[in-house]
Formats: structure tokens, C-alpha cells, sequence
């Protein structure tokens, strides 16, 4: 079981959940920047595998973000995003091969090697 903060979004019935490794991360990126500042993680049309996931800093919410909150840490994901990450835990790894935000998906049908694009 991953310790994870979660928030019901209200396109799906499936949380969306945060692990406390991502949420310090972030705070860490975050620092140097403007306050009010905040990941914004979404889906977009690409990648090897016809989907990809993005990670941008971002100062505006829209008004159907979702907003993932864990110790003071906020992350935005836009409406039609939030559809293709039912379900799935944003992650934090440092791993031997490099350190990335990793996202567990439980929709994804298949993915490719480097973890940044899926298909569903």
C-alpha cells in the first residue's frame, strides 16, 4: 500500500492520488519559483504510443482544473486529462538509470520503454 494523498475528481468515481516522494519533489522545484506557482500534469496526443504525459509549471488555474493537494503542494490537471488518469498515482522514482515523476495508470494498455507515452 502507497502512503498517498488523494482527491475525488469529479469527471470520474477513480481518485487521482499524489505519494508523498512526488509531493516533496515538487516543493523542491517548486522553490526558486514565482509564489503561486504549481505542476500542472496532463495528457497529450503523441509519444511512440499514442499518448504522452506532460509536466509543466504553471500560475493559472482554469476553472475545471482538478487540483491534487499534498502537504502544501498542489497540482493542476486539466478536465480532459483527468479521464485518462483515473486511477492513477503520480510517483516520484530515483532509480539507477535516472530520476523521474512516474505515472501508475491503470488505464494504459501498454506503454513504451522510456514511461513517458501509453496507449489505452
Amino acid at each position: 500500500m502507497t502512503d498517498s494523498a488523494t482527491i475525488e475528481p469529479a469527471a470520474t468515481e477513480t481518485p487521482i492520488t499524489l505519494t508523498e516522494r512526488a509531493a516533496k519533489q515538487i516543493a523542491k522545484i517548486l522553490e526558486g519559483e514565482d509564489e503561486g506557482t504549481v505542476l500542472r500534469v496532463s495528457v497529450q496526443g503523441g509519444g511512440c504510443s499514442g499518448f504522452q504525459y506532460g509536466f509543466t509549471l504553471d500560475d493559472t488555474k482554469t476553472e475545471d482544473d482538478l487540483v491534487i493537494e499534498r502537504n502544501g503542494v498542489r497540482v493542476l490537471i486539466d478536465s480532459v486529462s483527468v479521464s485518462y488518469l483515473a486511477g492513477s498515482e503520480i510517483d516520484y522514482v530515483d532509480e539507477l538509470i535516472g530520476s523521474s515523476f512516474k505515472i501508475n495508470n491503470p488505464n494504459a494498455t501498454a506503454s513504451c520503454g522510456c514511461g513517458t507515452s501509453f496507449s489505452i
